[in-house]
């Protein structure tokens, strides 16, 4: 059964998309830990991070890099952080999240945003990929 993300990559699930190339998609958190919260996803559906082969790991972390430098660009922040967690859905993931703080990383903390924040802050974050 293809995950939320495939979803998402097929266009059947509408997404505030950030970034795309022909192996990758980013697109902003629905449920973030701050305003900014950004997955980056592989269109290719590999449950864990590890069993991608090592090109497409490297080619990921590279896209990720790209759409970070932009998240930071757009979202007052003092840093963007990365995690990789993979327990909440079988699809190889990287959250990118704005830090402010260190609870801003724990999952537990989240922020509300209208639907109309999300996509001005998907074009703002768009403006900033190189």
């Amino acid at each position: 059964m293809a995950s939320i993300f495939t979803k998402i990559i097929n266009g059947e699930i509408p997404c505030y998309k950030v970034a795309e190339d022909e192996n990758f998609i980013a697109f902003l958190d629905i449920n973030p830990n701050a305003k900014g919260h950004t997955l980056c996803v592989p269109k290719d559906e590999e449950d864990k991070l590890f069993d991608m082969g090592e090109h497409m790991y490297l080619q990921l972390m590279q896209f990720s890099r790209k759409v970070a430098i932009a998240v930071e660009k757009s979202v007052p922040c003092k840093r963007v952080g990365m995690a990789v967690v993979g327990l909440e859905v079988p699809h190889v993931h990287v959250h990118l999240i704005p830090l402010n703080d260190m609870k801003e990383m724990t999952f537990k903390h989240k922020v509300t945003m209208l639907p109309k924040d999300f996509t001005k802050l998907a074009k703002k974050i768009q403006g900033h990929i190189s």
